[in-house]
């Protein structure tokens, strides 16, 4: 490591095993391995000089953003330098004209979108943790969220990416224009890769023209959680076009009800909660409210101003928070077709009664992305045979569906025991062969994703 604090500015070194141990983790219950050391990168200088430096002497490095990743992509392994990005937080360029933004990888992104909407623009991916989780951990796992159902994922956001190859090499993909097919789809590989191909120095994204009039939200509670599943099948039959789509069990509403007294009715079992942005937004929201009605809702609030929506929204928001106070969380992220959300809710159930676990369920509903949230003891360095035995469940079901595995979180670390049930022998072969070509040493994130 000595040669490595020699090659880099002064302060940008940490190996204080106290304060390295505070970049090892991320929000899983994974217990980290011993880092050698941490690199808070400042510039892209800084990263390539890490990499040209562990390339030489062949040492793993785990790059990481906020390290607010729920399936352990960001957790250090034994001997590796783990390459933090989040002092890098410059937004290079805001072009309303062509409506893109270069940004660096820790741009928060809740702050991009900000910006974005001083000119009347707005970035459309939305994570949960959108105030605190940065652009660069959002590409790395190609990440999702609450506007996704209408506006897509990260990856239909991100234009071009500047990459630091695992030997230090600078590549650019893509272009700042809307539209470009020449060569290789490079940027729409490097998302989602999840730190194993390269680090992700900036990214040139696409902004998009912000509503011109405040949403509207309703919340719509349900006695089943298969009335709220054919609620939402019926609103997108309808064409509504929404622009948040969430739905809540009673175990997660429970949870919230306990930490926040959200004052949950006892016939209450599910909560769906919409929203649109267009223009007649108030209009398509009363038009889902009476959806809901129709197929069981027993109550509907619709928000008569931007002050109510955010409390809605902001139940959601709580989910996950308050599962954390109940215990140690495997926050899950499976993703069905749309037409098997409602089957796929009851898989969950039926998985956490038959081996006693607890789960709580939220689902990106519009776009069949169910979180099973299985909460367990506080302090077990993983979760017990009974919440890995209904988790194998909840996965396998989802794939004989035609699901996925992961819909936004990613493989990291938590889910590669799964992973040979979605990729078949030759699609793992291909993927080892891209990691060979971009990593043919195997330092960058080893372990990880694939």
């Amino acid at each position: 490591m000595d040669a490595l604090v020699d090659a880099l500015p002064a302060g940008r070194v940490v190996t204080d095993p106290d304060v390295a141990d505070s970049y090892a983790r991320d929000r899983t219950f994974v217990e980290p391995g011993k880092p050698l050391g941490v690199v808070l990168a400042a510039t892209r200088d800084d990263v390539v000089t890490t990499m040209r430096w562990a390339s030489e002497h062949r040492v793993p490095v785990v790059p990481r953003g906020a390290g607010t990743g729920l399936a352990g992509a960001a957790t250090a392994t034994d001997g590796a330098v783990v390459l933090s990005l989040a002092r890098m937080t410059a937004i290079r360029e805001l072009s309303p004209a062509d409506e893109i933004a270069v940004v660096e990888p820790g741009v928060i992104t809740a702050d991009l979108d900000r910006a974005a909407r001083e000119h009347g623009l707005m970035y459309a991916p939305d994570p949960s943790s959108y105030e605190i989780s940065t652009i660069g951990g959002n590409l790395a796992t190609n990440a999702g969220g609450l506007r996704c159902v209408k506006y897509g994922v990260t990856r239909d956001s991100a234009l071009g990416l500047e990459v630091v190859l695992a030997d230090g090499r600078i590549l650019t993909t893509g272009r700042r224009t809307m539209k470009g097919v020449t060569g290789y789809d490079l940027t729409g590989l490097f998302v989602g890769s999840e730190g194993t191909l390269g680090v992700i120095t900036s990214a040139t994204v696409r902004l998009r023209r912000a509503p011109d009039r405040p949403p509207a939200t309703f919340a719509a509670e349900f006695g089943s959680l298969r009335d709220a599943g054919a609620a939402v099948a019926a609103i997108m039959a309808a064409g509504c076009q929404p622009s948040l789509m969430e739905l809540m069990d009673r175990a997660t509403l429970e949870a919230i009800d306990e930490w926040r007294n959200i004052g949950l009715e006892p016939g209450t079992n599910a909560m769906l909660i919409g929203q649109s942005d267009a223009s007649d937004s108030q209009a398509v929201v009363e038009r889902m409210e009476a959806l809901c009605v129709a197929n069981g809702a027993s109550f509907v609030a619709v928000s008569s101003s931007p002050q109510e929506a955010e409390e809605l929204i902001a139940v959601r928001r709580m989910a996950y928070h308050a599962g954390e106070r109940l215990g140690a969380c495997l926050v899950e992220d499976v993703c069905v077709p749309r037409s098997a959300l409602p089957e796929m809710v009851g898989a969950v159930e039926a998985a956490a009664a038959r081996h006693e676990a607890r789960i709580l369920t939220v689902a990106h509903a519009g776009d069949g992305n169910l979180h099973p949230v299985f909460v367990f003891e506080h302090g077990l360095t993983e979760p017990p045979a009974n919440v890995w035995a209904a988790a194998d469940e909840v996965f396998t079901r989802a794939l004989e569906l035609g699901g996925t595995l992961t819909g936004e979180h990613g493989v990291g670390l938590l889910k590669r025991r799964w992973l040979a049930l979605e990729s078949g022998p030759l699609t793992q072969e291909v993927q080892q062969g891209i990691k060979a070509v971009f990593d043919p040493l195997g330092i960058l994130n080893p372990g990880k994703a694939i």
